[in-house]
């Protein structure tokens, strides 16, 4: 029987979906991370991290305050705030660390990125819900020399979408692995990952991607999962 792990999830309106879609894995114990819970500290006990999806980051942390008119009325500095710690930290304790959507963007953010704040008003679109419950879904080019592809095994594939901000200026250490058709960043890896924790960050949910067995999604969990058990 397999060790348990814990893996910490950042608090978010759909928290439900992400801890089950973790918690398929049997192994698995979940720990959340909340500002209003004040448990940064519970890091130190995770084997593996997940960062979630909503709402934007407040461009005061990427030093660009002048694109808050194209931000979201919906942010939450406390949570911006929080989750750069809990990714400091993950950094501090080389811990696997896996972003969705928001989490792209925040991590992108910690390593000293930048974001598009607003995809739609910046001439890149396709990218938004159709409507709550509803998303859009997009083919994405994966870079054939990318750990993303090594974990895939596909050039191209089918993803879902819910984003309007995106990465712009990818932060030190990363790279850009995969696009969408017009050149939106999709996901972030290490430029090294050679004796470096994992960390894969990906602008769709696939925590919610009507196929759960596609590689986006089952081979991605698989990978972050395996990763957190090496710990």
């Amino acid at each position: 029987m397999s060790r348990k792990i814990r893996i910490g999830i950042t608090d978010c309106g759909k928290f439900a979906n992400y801890e089950r879609w973790v918690c398929t894995e049997p192994q698995v114990e979940i720990i959340r991370l909340s500002y209003r819970a004040a448990n940064e500290e519970e890091v130190k006990n995770c084997h593996g991290i997940i960062l979630t999806g909503g709402e934007d980051v407040h461009p005061q942390f990427y030093n660009q305050p002048d694109l808050l008119p194209f931000c979201d009325n919906d942010m939450d500095e406390k949570r911006d705030a929080f989750e750069l710690k809990i990714i400091d930290l993950s950094q501090q304790y080389k811990l696997p660390l896996l972003g969705i959507c928001r989490g792209l963007q925040i991590a992108n953010v910690f390593f000293g990125g930048t974001l598009i704040p607003d995809l739609p008003r910046f001439g890149k679109f396709n990218h938004s819900k159709y409507r709550e419950g509803e998303d859009r879904y997009h083919p994405v080019m994966i870079d054939p020399n990318s750990f993303l592809h090594s974990l895939v095994e596909t050039d191209k594939d089918e993803i879902n979408s819910a984003h309007h901000q995106s990465a712009n200026r990818i932060g030190k250490g990363l790279v850009a692995c995969a696009f969408s058709e017009e050149g939106v960043v999709e996901a972030i890896e290490r430029k090294k990952t050679e004796s470096l924790p994992f960390l894969m960050l990906v602008q769709w949910h696939p925590e919610r991607m009507t196929d759960q067995q596609s590689p986006m999604t089952k081979n991605i969990k698989r990978a972050f999962i395996e990763a957190c058990l090496q710990r």
